[in-house]
């Protein structure tokens, strides 16, 4: 599993290097300030996502890189505002300054608009090199549209910003987390079977998988923030008890906690090993590693 997380990262890796058109004239402090936080590093978890759930239907993982790299970018624009001083106000992410830290806020915003707009070109590829069906592209754009915006990520976001003010029950903390993180982790899975030609009980399959493991993903994150090691995570730990947010383990404490990822995690191999999904092992060995990491 470990050679095919480092395959994988290293051809979304090597293609968002050159992602922006040799012939475009983009401002230099911009494309530099895009690539800081592209190549920053980072588990490239969402880019499997969308390359694992299209391989385990027999789609093509050239096919794939597109929108594989899409939602790299979405999520590397979402990372750059959230470390913003008007956002959760962080200093490293990765290990390295944030990016307003070097290039100054308003590049910074610039630098996450840019990636954000330049994912919906990066999709289109999909069609124009790869000869996804244009009907296939355009449900990827459509989903990609909802579970990053107002409704998906940035709806999470913003609860997140407004739960600051005083979370009072687990299934505000759950809203937040299902949309936040969650939404953009069922994106991949359905884009990769979207890729794949997919069938509607396998997109629902997916969409399943994803939903448990996005839950059990930001479960493992309040808890790393809790006990983490912070060479390993690249940034301070107990920053969530530091801005007063409430987590899963401070409602329901870290021993249920760890119990509700494992039980997500476990749902989720279950709904992929149905007979629905052709080949589910890269699924299932990604479910154990995302239980299992310390970072």
């Amino acid at each position: 599993m470990a050679h095919y997380i480092e395959e994988i990262s290293g051809l979304v890796s090597t293609r968002l290097r050159t992602i922006f058109p040799v012939e475009w004239e983009i401002p230099v402090n911009l494309q530099e300030s895009m690539q800081y936080s592209l190549m920053a590093g980072g588990k490239r978890l969402r880019p499997l996502l969308v390359i694992a759930a299209a391989e385990s239907l027999g789609g093509s993982r050239e096919a794939a890189l597109p929108v594989a790299c899409a939602v790299e970018m979405v999520h590397t624009y979402s990372l750059i505002h959230d470390d913003l001083p008007a956002m959760d106000d962080d200093d490293f992410r990765r290990g390295k300054p944030t990016n307003h830290k070097v290039f100054g806020e308003a590049m910074a915003i610039l630098g996450g608009d840019g990636l954000l707009t330049h994912a919906f070109y990066s999709v289109v590829e999909a069609n124009r090199k790869h000869g996804v069906p244009a009907e296939a592209v355009l449900s990827i754009v459509e989903e990609l549209s909802q579970f990053a915006g107002p409704s998906g990520m940035v709806g999470g976001q913003a609860a997140d910003m407004e739960g600051e003010q005083g979370l009072t029950n687990l299934e505000q903390l759950q809203y937040i987390h299902k949309h936040k993180t969650g939404d953009l982790i069922v994106f991949c899975l359905k884009a990769g079977g979207w890729i794949a030609g997919a069938t509607a009980a396998q997109l629902e399959a997916l969409e399943t998988y994803g939903r448990n493991i996005g839950m059990a993903f930001q479960i493992q994150d309040d808890i790393l923030d809790l006990v983490g090691d912070e060479s390993k995570l690249g940034k301070k730990t107990q920053s969530d008890v530091k801005q007063e947010k409430v987590t899963y383990p401070y409602f329901i404490g870290l021993d249920a906690s760890r119990a509700e990822m494992e039980k997500l995690t476990e749902e989720a191999k279950q709904v992929v090993s149905t007979g629905l999904i052709s080949e589910p092992s890269r699924l299932l060995q990604i479910a154990d590693y995302l239980l299992r990491r310390d970072h």
